[in-house]
């Protein structure tokens, strides 16, 4: 099939590019750094080099295609100590944007990359455009199939405690214990999209994608035995004084207060309301997999 992705080479696309032209399919990667074309074609895709915000460029890019894999994210809209962006706005539109070039294009097969807590439009904080971008989309008419995937929070987003862990000698976030919270795999996730992309959906679906399902103590012990801190513990502090801590290092106002309401969700599980009642089989990359690669990113740094 001709299939358009969204997302570049990210940890996502450049997994989901490969298996689908391994399989067969021809691909088109839009980008917008004119610096990813070679690595694209070295893949065996084609590159289209332009921006979500240009609506023109999206409904030409789009044209021909059988299915279109959508994803946004705050890389997108700016850099997040950039005080002046929009966050919510700005990738709210990007979704208005794939709605317009869908219908001008013909597009009758759509996967989007969506998140959890894209179910409310109530307490998740920063991820509420993926909510927003999914009430968009659903709008479009009925012969347009989409598939709306829904990965948990990314192990990924682990790396970021590198810092806390190192000075601090700790995890410091507004939430903790022995609760279980599911995490995801970006390799999982380009998985479950390429086996989507075989498969005849219809309608307007939602699937979520999970790795393993593991507690914030369960975390700090695995990643402590990587790195070789088995003492590493998970600290809990208010939310007010995270919220001061990343506002203090000059974050953007809407992303310090969004990050920190989500952490909230977390911890009270109302962001896994959704996912409890529609929970997928966990994929392959389990937490101590993740852990050896934090373990080398953390002595790298």
């Amino acid at each position: 099939m001709n299939i358009v992705l969204t997302g570049s080479l990210g940890n996502i696309g450049r997994p989901l590019t490969e298996t689908l032209v391994n399989n067969g399919h021809a691909v088109t990667v839009i980008s917008s750094n004119p610096n990813r074309q070679q690595e694209i074609e070295f893949l065996g895709a084609k590159a289209a080099i332009g921006k979500l915000q240009d609506v023109d460029f999206l409904a030409e890019t789009f044209k021909g295609a059988e299915i279109v894999y959508l994803m946004e994210t705050m890389e997108a809209a700016g850099d997040m100590f950039d005080k002046s962006v929009d966050f919510i706005s700005d990738i709210t539109k990007i979704g208005e944007n794939y709605k317009e070039a869908i219908e001008r294009s013909g597009v009758k097969k759509v996967i989007h990359l969506s998140s959890i807590g894209a179910h409310t439009n109530k307490g998740t904080g920063i991820i509420l455009f993926h909510h927003n971008v999914e009430t968009t989309l659903r709008q479009l008419p009925d012969n347009i199939s989409i598939r709306f995937i829904r990965p948990v929070s990314f192990y990924i987003n682990l790396f970021s405690l590198i810092h806390d862990i190192r000075s601090k000698g700790a995890i410091i976030s507004n939430y903790g214990g022995d609760v279980k919270e599911p995490w995801v795999s970006p390799k999982d996730i380009a998985a479950v999209i390429a086996e989507e992309v075989d498969r005849n959906f219809e309608g307007k679906t939602i699937r979520y994608v999970a790795s393993d399902e593991v507690s914030p103590n369960e975390i700090a012990e695995a990643l402590g035995e990587a790195i070789g801190k088995p003492d590493l513990k998970w600290q809990v502090i208010p939310s007010q004084q995270l919220l001061d801590n990343w506002l203090s290092i000059g974050f953007n106002e809407q992303v310090a207060r969004g990050f920190t309401e989500l952490q909230e969700s977390q911890g009270n599980g109302s962001l896994y309301e959704d996912y409890n009642q529609h929970k997928p089989l966990l994929g392959k990359v389990k937490l101590k997999d993740f852990a050896e690669d934090f373990a080398k990113a953390y002595q790298r740094e």
